[in-house]
């Protein structure tokens, strides 16, 4: 696989970008794992079922550690300075030839959704933004209202830390475009699902990249 690195401040992430077959430039997604303290990383079931199902559909995907986590060097930044893990993410893909640097979205699962998306909503280089399972019982999302990229938020109806009547509340704040999806039977972690999610992302951003 393509391992890469790259730096945020002083410190080296290492991380993975997968292309499509064939030849770029490619739209790409940027990746986010779940929380560093809790067994999240870039291997996580639901980071690798959608980097598989963009990679699939001709979307580049970057996935990469957070400092602390794997071999990224560091140590854990209380969700702040991982923001500055993926703002260093999307400076290495603006540096790639093989990204088409004018379609570039961010996909944050969990904790990666909450330090993904305050990372980069308003970055003029993001152009699509999809958050699975916002852990809103845990983290603030009030930035996301006022928001005008398309966005794409996703959970189960089983989810244990985003409830779902907490969900469509604040998913009716938000500016649009948006999208939503709540997957039956799922729970926070996705365990089975990961195919059904890696499509419903894919598709999305197929659309609007």
């Amino acid at each position: 696989m393509p391992a890469v690195d790259f730096k945020s401040g002083e410190l080296v992430l290492e991380g993975y970008l997968e292309l499509p077959e064939g030849y770029g430039p490619f739209p790409a997604s940027i990746v986010c794992h779940p929380h560093s303290l809790y067994g999240g990383e870039m291997y996580n079931n639901v980071v690798m079922g959608v980097c598989i199902h963009l990679v699939k559909n001709q979307i580049a995907a970057l996935r990469f550690n957070f400092r602390g986590v794997g071999n990224s060097e560091g140590k854990f930044g209380e969700g702040i300075k991982e923001q500055d893990d993926t703002k260093a993410a999307l400076e290495f893909l603006l540096q790639r030839d093989e990204i088409d640097h004018k379609r570039i979205a961010l996909t944050g699962y969990s904790f990666g959704a909450f330090v993904g998306l305050a990372a980069l909503n308003n970055n003029e280089n993001i152009k699509a933004l999809v958050g699975i399972s916002p852990p809103l019982t845990f983290f603030e999302f009030n930035y996301l209202k006022n928001c005008t990229k398309p966005k794409l938020l996703i959970i189960g109806d089983m989810d244990q830390f985003t409830p779902e009547n907490e969900f469509e509340d604040f998913y009716k704040d938000l500016s649009a475009p948006k999208e939503k999806r709540i997957l039956q039977g799922a729970d926070h972690f996705y365990w089975n699902y990961e195919n059904e999610l890696g499509k419903i992302v894919a598709e999305f951003l197929q659309k609007t990249l």
